[in-house]
């Protein structure tokens, strides 16, 4: 009775030719059910139409709703992902800008992290007060954040490069020492031959490059050996 109403509504309802097989009915709940058909129009493959209808006792059925569902099988666009969410690192291009969040934990404000923590440094408060130095800082969360990737990264102690390298970057001579909290993990290498020059790498990072490295010692022979003529062969030279 309720498939026959739903079908009667949906043909009034919709084009024709864009119905197709009844798929069964679904009790939503007492006195409410949902009668399913299947869905011909073009480039709706496995969607179905989905037709709600109350029904009561010693009464006829009424139609709630008819709307278009995606079913197992059909083609529907992925779930959305927020713009921010959707940047990856080296996405940003000349012109673009990615402000942070108003609640990044990875900031902190600049008079709130290590006011008087340095003999010399200006109370950051009142720098702040008077227009002086950054308004925002890495707060501890945000400089492990960055450490934690730097280390995991490829200047980290964990590459083939790293493993094979003779020296650690701690004990080259081409490190620049970094000032800060990091300073005990990280530095810049100088070395304008080597794969990380400009980059922060770690301590325990290494290549082939280190300022220790010494070249070995060749196990080939250091002269030739004497010339042996071959006076029983003959060679075909060709005649033009």
């Amino acid at each position: 009775m309720t498939s026959e109403t739903a079908r009667e509504a949906l043909d009034e309802s919709v084009e024709d030719g864009a119905v197709g097989d009844y798929l069964g009915r679904e009790d939503d709940a007492p006195g409410l059910v949902t009668e399913r058909f299947a869905c011909t129009l073009p480039g709706y493959v496995g969607w179905y139409w989905a037709v709600s209808l109350s029904v009561l006792p010693d009464a006829e059925p009424t139609i709630n709703d008819i709307v278009l569902l995606p079913g197992e099988s059909a083609i529907v666009a992925p779930e959305w992902t927020p713009y921010r969410e959707r940047i990856k690192p080296g996405d940003l291009g000349p012109g673009d800008v990615l402000p942070p969040e108003e609640d990044d934990i990875r900031l902190a404000p600049a008079w709130f992290v290590g006011d008087g923590d340095a003999e010399g440094v200006v109370d950051r408060h009142y720098a702040r007060e008077i227009g002086l130095g950054r308004e925002w800082v890495l707060s501890l969360e945000g400089r492990e954040d960055a450490a934690e990737r730097w280390y995991a990264g490829e200047q980290g102690p964990h590459t083939p490069m790293a493993k094979q390298a003779p020296g650690r970057c701690g004990s080259c001579g081409f490190l620049i020492s970094l000032a800060g909290d990091l300073a005990d993990r990280f530095g810049v290498c100088g070395n304008g031959m080597a794969n990380s020059d400009g980059k922060v790498v770690a301590l325990t990072h290494g290549c082939g490059a280190h300022s220790g490295t010494r070249p070995k010692r060749s196990n080939s022979a250091r002269s030739l050996p004497e010339p042996v003529l071959d006076t029983v062969g003959v060679d075909e030279v060709e005649e033009f």
